[in-house]
């Protein structure tokens, strides 16, 4: 087992997802102060799954003997159609996961890692088929009906 492999990894992994959740909560509070609560709920509810994957991901790190490094984040600007960001978001997820098919591909040889970013793979594969789920909702009972149904 190459430890240094894994906690590069989680390490990309904990930068990465930390800074998407937090996208997660702004958008959330966004779409909750117009008046979506469904759709906040659900985007409030995404920040606080992803944020247990990244303590999952820092206490692997620890277990391996590594330095969690707290990393400068990029800035994003917030999205404020619902719509949109949903689009902007699936675009996101569909690259995290080809990402993550790679990564988990080449960490077969540290088991315990392995089945966290396996499982943490099928758990943004649900995300990415809902975000899939809605915009072809969308396309089919159309934008304002969709809208209604995130009151």
């Amino acid at each position: 087992m190459d430890a240094k492999k894994s906690i590069e990894a989680l390490q990309f992994f904990t930068t990465g997802l930390t800074n998407g959740a937090f996208a997660h909560l702004v958008q959330g509070k966004h779409f909750e102060a117009l008046g979506f609560s469904k759709l906040a709920e659900k985007y409030i509810g995404h920040y606080n799954e992803e944020m247990e994957w990244v303590k999952k991901f820092i206490t692997r790190i620890n277990d391996l003997g590594g330095t969690v490094k707290i990393e400068n984040q990029e800035g994003r600007e917030l999205v404020k159609d619902p719509v949109e960001y949903v689009k902007a978001d699936l675009a996101i997820q569909e690259k995290g996961i080809e990402l993550l098919y790679k990564c988990v591909a080449d960490l077969k040889d540290d088991p315990t890692t392995y089945d966290i970013l396996k499982a943490y793979l099928a758990d943004e594969e649900e995300d990415l088929y809902w975000s899939q789920g809605a915009l072809e909702m969308i396309e089919m009972i159309g934008r304002e009906n969709w809208l209604v149904k995130q009151l």
